[in-house]
């Protein structure tokens, strides 16, 4: 699908520049609204007749209350009434809309990114992703006039004060009921995000000692040297307060890393192996689904167990598509975004975490023991400079050295070149067993498609 202003995730740029300015969010809203009062699976549930909700969410930006404003006034004009959160992580609205059978939700934030960017991205009234469908029929529609409807029926406004409590108990209930944290001291590193005032209180009332970092927004400093995307913050708070150990969301909660004792920082796909090692040993896991970017030794791993593996494009929403299609309920990416569709509908970090929690508990022992079993091959990843227009993928320089990079890792090895799908940018990654033989490999391969572009 051709789209004009939806990414993989919603809508999302730069605060002040189109498109997140607060005419169009506002003409977004409206849009969507009219999508919802009008389209038959939109509606889902509803009567004839009966008014459409949505619940509005959003991470610590100082352009959220902006946006959130004129969301809420886009919703209003179409006739269609609104719930507002506050601060809430994107997964927790995701199952905020399903629990109190809304038709979508949205929320308002640009997930790992700095400050100044900021996003929208929507819910169906199942917590998931919006379909491919209807995101083209909200876009079809931004751009037409906005006519408000009558006032007698304009959408209303209310706040939802317990969805912190709501979502809390949800969280708890994806851990065992016969297990507990206690005796564990747990550093969070909540990025200064949407999850401040509720991953804490999480891990806390399922017994563990917390020390919270991170968790003192003030709209300007969400993501900034802290959470997932900078588990350094989380390493040295780990060690300096002798915790066993940590976790670090992004921005809006739905990503996760995980630090042991030692400070060593733990990605994605060894978070993912201890969930369907956990999952294996109380029945099948049919397959696994990661990314072109999942390390070949968690693919390895899972062939050892057994278990199926697929990969999908970038993204977690790409992920989930293909989970669906196979009828598979585990996926995730190395950047964090974890499924376990047997607790909830998207990447949760919050629940991603209480699951890896789950399997240390089952197992004993400690984090460094539970996730050092999948040791990571070396991944080495240069960005080249792309010439708008160079057809990279038919030039025979930049095959013929792809392919004798790929006979130099002797089966053990894997090669990939992806172009980024918002900068100017080809992404050279070789990763493999041996150390110095991929970091040479991906030199040279970056160097012939450098030449290339050159020439």
């Amino acid at each position: 699908m051709t789209r004009k202003y939806f990414g993989t995730d919603g809508v999302r740029g730069r605060v002040g520049q189109s498109p997140i300015t607060p005419d169009f969010v506002m003409r977004l809203g409206y849009s969507a609204g009219k999508v919802l009062v009008s389209d038959k699976s939109a509606r889902g549930h509803l009567k004839e007749g009966d008014r459409p909700a949505v619940l509005i969410g959003k991470d610590t930006r100082i352009s959220g209350y902006m946006l959130e404003a004129a969301l809420e006034a886009g919703f209003s004009a179409a006739g269609v009434d609104v719930c507002l959160v506050g601060p809430m992580p994107t997964p927790a609205v995701a199952y905020l809309t399903r629990a109190l059978r809304l038709q979508a939700g949205i929320v308002i934030s640009a997930s790992h990114n700095p400050f100044y960017d900021n996003g929208i991205k929507f819910f169906s009234a199942h917590g998931s992703k919006l379909e491919d469908e209807l995101e083209a029929k909200i876009e079809a529609g931004i751009d037409a006039p906005l006519v408000c409807v009558q006032s007698a029926e304009l959408g209303r406004a209310r706040r939802i004060d317990d969805a912190a409590g709501r979502y809390i108990e949800f969280c708890k209930s994806t851990f065992p009921n016969d297990l507990d944290l206690r005796g564990l001291k747990i550093v969070i590193d909540c990025a200064h995000g949407a999850a401040y005032q509720i991953a804490p209180h999480v891990f806390h009332e399922l017994g563990a000692e917390i020390i919270a970092i991170g968790a003192e927004p003030n709209g300007l400093n969400i993501n900034k040297e802290v959470g997932a995307t900078s588990p350094g913050a989380l390493s040295n708070a780990v060690l300096s307060h002798r915790a066993d150990l940590g976790i670090a969301l992004d921005g809006d909660a739905d990503r996760v890393m995980m630090v042991d004792a030692s400070g060593c920082v733990y990605d994605g796909d060894q978070l993912l192996l201890a969930v369907v090692r956990s999952r294996l040993r109380s029945g099948a896991v049919a397959g696994v689904v990661g990314t072109l970017m999942t390390n070949l030794a968690f693919e390895h791993a899972l062939a050892a167990l057994n278990v199926s593996f697929a990969r999908a494009a970038v993204g977690d929403r790409y992920v989930l598509e293909m989970l669906r299609e196979k009828g598979w309920l585990f996926g995730g990416e190395n950047s964090g975004h974890i499924l376990c569709l047997d607790r909830h509908t998207t990447g949760d970090g919050i629940v991603s975490a209480l699951q890896v929690l789950s399997a240390l508990r089952e197992e004993g022992g400690n984090l460094g023991g539970l996730l050092g079993q999948l040791v990571l091959y070396p991944q080495v990843l240069i960005n080249v400079p792309l010439v708008k227009g160079f057809s990279w993928k038919d030039h025979p320089l930049i095959a013929t050295i792809r392919d004798k990079v790929e006979v130099s890792l002797e089966g053990q090895g894997r090669v990939l070149l992806r172009a980024s799908g918002t900068e100017p940018l080809l992404r050279v990654m070789v990763e493999g067993r041996d150390a110095e033989k991929v970091q040479a490999a991906a030199e040279e391969l970056a160097a012939a498609v450098r030449e290339a572009v050159s020439s």
